[in-house]
């Protein structure tokens, strides 16, 4: 992708406008996160509650992740149709009716159908809250403002961990599998009222507003957001692009389209396979060796590395995206990344004794979850909300993250498999195969970012569509 002729010059952003716009839009990533998140502390509950058997607890964790994918194919063309905005607050509505439909089941199919309710809110909270950032934040900082989504997610699970904590010690034992576990998933009721009640005030995208031709509404809200000079200026990109532009399938399937789309699905689809969710959703056995020998509970091990380590590190990506760049930080993450899942493997595999390298095994996940939180985590939601057009960037968005949230079923449904005692995985490798394979992911992906990824620091979303083109 050539370098553009021009960089937009540095604007006045008037932040006391546009931060609390995308600090309500990152609600959704907080929803995304919370809903997400409180299943780790419900499941054995309800497992006891509907005496599940191993298949139905895989599927009562999983069918979430289903609701995700079928979420985010609808929310592409409802929000290139009808906005960002309204598309943001079907994901509240969602959140709401899945977090009471939740909590009151008498059976557990009735429980399932609003999980997959709120895995289809978690679908379109996933692909409108980065893009409605994207379309309304000038170039300088855009990569910041979508990266604040990351932390709000990191936020979110953590705030279940929490919340479930101090519910799991409001009783006993039998009141906790009778009706603990429904608070769990009433406290997301909270949340959800107050994102609807928070989107009502904020604008929609300007870029969605030009393209369906209400275009002084655009050039106001442009104004307010970086002065008259940038709105007439802006105003003239995206019209200017729009008009070259098909918002429908087949135009995002043309030749032209091609390589974006390509590799926003690569991007997606790698950021699961280098295994961030099985230390998310798997944690507490990959830990419980550790806790044996170090004392320190594995819940709360799993919550102060994953959720400590991951806010930590996308705050040092957010405060360095717009200043390195997307490449540089994708690069350098990536290669961190494969080197823990190598030396992870390495003692997995030839460790007699599993308690007396749990410290070093402990360090090596921290630094790979650092290194994830520093790149691969918030800098992919980056990329994927720049690098697709306005008429199509609602289809492109849901298909590549279709593709995401395929990848995590994947690896979520295959690590207890590969992990299983007895298999040649494990007679070879003593549960050290995961991390290889996950290695390996992690080298595809610097291969794709060194090769395909351009950097899109710095550029209007207009010059990065122009980009493709030459």
């Amino acid at each position: 992708m050539p370098e553009p002729r021009t960089l937009p010059r540095p604007v006045a952003v008037n932040l006391r406008y546009l931060v609390p716009i995308c600090l309500v839009a990152t609600f959704g990533g907080l929803l995304f996160g919370y809903d997400t998140g409180v299943i780790s502390g419900a499941i054995e509950p309800l497992t006891a509650r509907f005496g599940l058997s191993d298949f139905m607890k895989g599927w009562t964790s999983g069918c979430v992740l289903i609701g995700c994918a079928a979420g985010v194919l609808l929310v592409g063309p409802l929000s290139d149709r009808f906005g960002r905005k309204p598309a943001l607050f079907l994901a509240a509505i969602m959140f709401f009716a899945s977090a009471i439909g939740t909590a009151l089941p008498r059976e557990i199919l009735v429980f399932i159908v609003f999980r997959f309710l709120g895995g289809v809110g978690i679908g379109f909270a996933s692909i409108s809250t980065p893009m409605y950032i994207a379309e309304i934040t000038p170039a300088q900082i855009r990569g910041r403002m979508v990266a604040v989504n990351q932390i709000a997610i990191v936020g979110g699970i953590a705030a279940t961990s929490f919340v479930n904590y101090f519910i799991a010690r409001g009783g006993d034992q039998a009141w906790l599998i009778s009706t603990g576990w429904r608070w769990m998933f009433a406290t997301g009721i909270v949340p959800s009222v107050l994102f609807g009640l928070l989107l009502l005030p904020i604008p929609e995208s300007p870029r969605w507003l030009i393209e369906m031709g209400l275009e002084e509404r655009a050039k106001a809200i442009l104004g307010k957001v970086g002065g008259s000079q940038f709105a007439d200026a802006e105003f003239a990109s995206i019209k200017d692009t729009i008009s070259r532009e098909q918002g429908t399938w087949g135009a995002l399937f043309s030749r032209q389209l091609r390589r974006p789309l390509l590799l926003g699905i690569a991007l997606a689809v790698l950021q699961q396979v280098t295994g961030i969710n099985v230390f998310m959703y798997f944690g507490a056995t990959i830990f419980r060796t550790m806790s044996a020998s170090t004392g320190v509970d594995a819940g709360l091990l799993q919550q102060v590395i994953i959720n400590g380590a991951g806010v930590l590190f996308t705050l040092v990506a957010i405060a360095t995206v717009d200043r390195w760049g997307r490449r540089p930080l994708m690069l350098l993450g990536t290669a961190g990344m494969g080197a823990s899942l190598l030396a992870m493997g390495a003692m997995g595999q030839h460790m007699a004794d599993p308690g007396a390298t749990s410290g070093w095994m402990l360090l090596f996940i921290v630094l790979y979850i650092a290194a994830f939180g520093l790149s691969v985590g918030p800098v992919t939601w980056v990329i994927l909300s720049e690098i697709f057009p306005t008429a199509v960037r609602g289809r492109a968005l849901g298909l590549a993250t279709f593709f995401l949230w395929t990848a995590d079923y994947a690896v979520t449904q295959t690590f207890p498999i590969m992990n299983t005692k007895g298999l040649w995985f494990v007679r070879q490798f003593n549960h050290a195969f995961p991390f290889y394979v996950y290695a390996a992911f992690c080298a595809v992906l610097l291969l794709v970012v060194w090769r395909f990824v351009p950097e899109t620091k710095g550029r209007t979303l207009e010059q990065i569509e122009e980009g493709w083109s030459q």
